[in-house]
């Protein structure tokens, strides 16, 4: 367990060198029940560093990509810089994506934990932002892109002129947002193309740490049969709540933060080195068509990926 000065530090870290929060600038931070430890750290912190900062708190969300209250998306585009320690993910919603519009910088930190926080905000942010730009200049250049595990992942994304994003964590620029801790490369494949198998072996958003595999089949671009146990029965469920857009393959993203560890919580196993990750539902945020109140991650561990049918991470290892 990190103790308070490790949070406390983290903290600071995190609003000064990720955010570049300025002694003239107001900042907000969005928390729930869930996490009012790391949300009051950040008050305190951001009271240090800048003009004004505030706290408030809301009912934790039901999914990931669930609007905040309408109050509460307001209040985002009244100040400079909004982080977000909460359980469900704002990511995906239309409050964080107009709040941008306005200038605001925005750190999401869907399920963040005191460990998490602590760990991956020490990862050398330079060594972090040289292997996602590396990852992300060679996908730039690819029009297909195919993940194949041992365990049945087959599936393969055609991608060609779609935006490729590189999320670092390092949001100082006007109107930039991300997640906080950060380290991936991601984009959403063109809808309705994808096919193939996804067999999630590592964690699903909204779920966490698998008990046994989740079998996706997709055929152009939809989540049509999810099968394995227990798990596939929430994520099943889960999707139906939201509609038949919750099924959409929204996302592929890869980690690139050396420091993440696999620990049932999205937010960092997404972020995870030698990893993949394919996401259903929203991916507005990204460049797609798709608005939904959903967007679910599911990670796959020790992929073989290849990039216009050449090979770029040989189980886990990264090949450029």
């Amino acid at each position: 367990m990190a103790d308070t000065k490790e949070l406390t530090n983290a903290s600071h870290k995190a609003l000064k060198d990720y955010m570049g929060l300025k002694p003239e600038e107001t900042l907000l931070i969005i928390t729930d029940e869930t996490e009012r430890e790391i949300a009051y750290s950040l008050l305190e912190e951001g009271k240090k560093l800048c003009k004004e900062a505030f706290l408030v708190e809301m009912k934790s969300r039901e999914i990931n990509g669930q609007e905040p209250p309408q109050q509460i998306a307001d209040l985002m585009k009244t100040v400079d810089v909004v982080i977000c320690p909460t359980q469900k993910s704002l990511t995906h919603t239309d409050a964080r994506r107009e709040a941008v519009t306005y200038g605001v910088r925005v750190a999401t930190m869907p399920g963040i934990k005191v460990e998490t926080m602590v760990r991956c905000l020490n990862a050398d942010a330079d060594k972090v932002i040289e292997l996602t730009k590396k990852i992300a200049e060679a996908l730039r250049k690819t029009s297909e892109i195919k993940v194949v595990t041992e365990k049945g992942t087959n599936i393969t994304m055609p991608m060609k002129d779609r935006s490729v994003l590189e999320s670092t964590g390092v949001l100082r620029v006007r109107g930039e947002s991300g997640n906080l801790p950060s380290g991936e490369v991601y984009l959403a494949p063109w809808e309705d193309k994808s096919n193939g198998t996804i067999v999630i072996d590592g964690s699903m958003a909204g779920i966490g740490m698998l008990s046994e595999p989740i079998k996706v089949e997709v055929l152009n671009g939809y989540a049509e049969k999810i099968t394995g146990g227990k798990d596939a029965e929430k994520l099943n469920a889960m999707l139906d709540k939201a509609g038949r857009e919750a099924r959409a393959v929204a996302e592929f993203g890869i980690g690139t933060n050396y420091k993440a560890e696999l620990i049932g919580e999205i937010l960092e196993d997404e972020k995870v080195y030698g990893t993949i990750h394919i996401a259903f539902g929203n991916n507005k945020s990204m460049g797609g068509i798709i608005s939904v109140g959903s967007h679910l991650d599911g990670l796959i561990k020790q992929p073989d990926v290849y990039f216009d049918g050449k090979p770029v991470m040989e189980k886990g290892k990264l090949l450029l």
